[in-house]
């Protein structure tokens, strides 16, 4: 089978609000729990959603967690034309293109920093925007702007990528912004008054539409990756970006290949593990990977991880993964960390949207790798898709299940739940939900919402992001 392009839908979508349960006690503190109840929830884009008549604007879809997990009536849906919301809607804005959640202003409740990739500003076209969605006890509501640097170009995508974390080591949370122009740092703690308490923009190495962070080194504060491809160096070129205590400084990682990641302790050490996707099939111009895609793991350590260690490779063809790496798999093309069996070890979902099921392109699949003492293992791995018993709906050409991947515990039974995106699912999306158990993910209880159940129209591309 051909690698795919991803292609948008030319018909989009529009927004609704609803409101969320009130949460009663104070707020737990949690990234992620954006009503403060103690249950995380989830926040999933829709950045081809209508609002009202105009299309592809883009939505966020946030499902809120609970004792009995997530559920399409329990929601809110937000746009540009949402009470409080900075901006309006305009078409192909893509609001809800990227997302991150974290606590900005240190109130307890999480907030949601949403990218708005082709923000027209002013009269230039594509420029792209970023806002912060306030959280409270009745779910996200209102938003505060982002300052944006004055030397954007048009079309260049600013907010495709975003993360937070406290990357400075000072306790507040902090957020970076990229697009193919510039990268930006913002300076938490944030106020809903005057947004950060500094921005500084970071240059030209963050010339890339990806970026995750975490804390590899185990000094409380995350360092962060900006993997992006250069001529050269078409596996992807990966650094890390931590704070020495008066400044930045980059680590280089030239055996690391990749273009996707999440950072996780998978071998329980105490230190973040840096977990890379490089989903692109083997060629002339990138004579690494494997057909098919491979994952890589760069174990933590006190100084993070060792440019000259030998990482663990894990591809459908390792021992125990079920399937068989073929040609354009995008395999590693979406990640996720979190543990879902509770035994202390972080585990690792892995996308594979373009993998074919039988006779069925691009029906995609997800498999589950667990974490263990020796690390992350092919060992006891589990592969899922719509045709798996169990899992609803059913494997269609083009369905991309897979297509994105969240690891997190929606039900606070200290195991995390699997939340997928099918981004192409019958024109407009879906995800589908998976409950964590000892055993690791059951089919029981499974839920499938689409982007209809959460009242969006036309294309929509919903849950081609969920927040992580």
């Amino acid at each position: 089978m051909r690698k795919r392009t991803l292609v948008l839908a030319a018909a989009l979508t529009t927004g609704l609000l609803t409101a969320a349960p009130a949460a009663t006690a104070a707020p737990s503190g949690l990234s992620g729990d954006f009503n403060g109840d103690g249950y995380r929830d989830v926040a999933i884009g829709a950045f081809a959603a209508d609002a009202g008549p105009v299309h592809g604007a883009g939505a966020v879809v946030v499902l809120y967690g609970s004792s009995s997990g997530v559920s399409a009536a329990r929601r809110t849906v937000i746009t540009q034309d949402s009470p409080g919301v900075p901006g309006a809607a305009e078409e192909d804005d893509r609001f809800g293109y990227s997302l991150a959640a974290g606590d900005l202003d240190r109130d307890g409740y999480s907030d949601l920093v949403v990218g708005a990739q082709y923000e027209d500003i002013g009269d230039r076209d594509g420029v792209g925007s970023a806002t912060v969605l306030w959280g409270g006890k009745s779910g996200l509501s209102g938003g505060k702007g982002l300052p944006q640097p004055s030397d954007l170009t048009e079309w260049g995508g600013f907010s495709s990528g975003v993360a937070t974390g406290d990357f400075d080591g000072d306790g507040a949370t902090d957020v970076t912004i990229t697009g193919q122009s510039r990268t930006r740092l913002y300076k938490g703690p944030f106020t809903r008054t005057n947004g950060p308490a500094g921005h500084t923009s970071l240059g030209t190495f963050g010339s890339t539409y990806e970026v995750f962070a975490g804390d590899l080194d185990r000094d409380g504060d995350a360092e962060r990756v900006y993997p992006f491809l250069v001529t050269g160096d078409e596996g992807g070129e990966i650094s890390y970006h931590g704070w020495t205590g008066t400044k930045y400084a980059a680590t280089d990682l030239p055996q690391a290949d990749g273009e996707t990641g999440t950072i996780a302790d998978v071998d329980g050490d105490g230190y973040g593990d840096l977990v890379l996707g490089d989903y692109q099939d083997p060629r002339a111009e990138k004579p690494g990977g494997h057909k098919g895609g491979q994952i890589t793991v760069w174990y933590g350590g006190p100084s993070g991880p060792d440019p000259a260690q030998k990482p663990t490779v894990i591809h459908q063809d390792t021992a125990g993964v079920p399937g068989a790496g073929e040609t354009g798999d995008l395999f590693g093309s979406a990640l996720s960390a979190g543990d879902v069996n509770g035994d202390g070890y972080a585990d690792i979902a892995v996308g594979a949207w373009a993998e074919d099921i039988g006779s069925v392109e691009d029906a995609g699949s997800v498999t589950l790798l667990f974490g263990s003492a020796g690390g992350l293992t092919g060992t006891g791995a589990k592969s899922w898709s719509q045709d798996t018993a169990g899992v609803p709906g059913s494997n269609e050409t083009m369905d991309a299940f897979g297509m994105t991947v969240r690891l997190v515990d929606l039900d606070k039974n200290g195991k995390a739940d699997l939340v997928t995106g099918a981004g192409y699912e019958n024109g407009y999306g879906a995800v589908t939900v998976l409950r964590g158990s000892a055993s690791g993910l059951t089919t029981s209880g499974s839920l499938f919402v689409s982007a209809r159940d959460v009242s969006l129209k036309g294309g929509a591309a919903f849950a081609w992001a969920i927040a992580q």
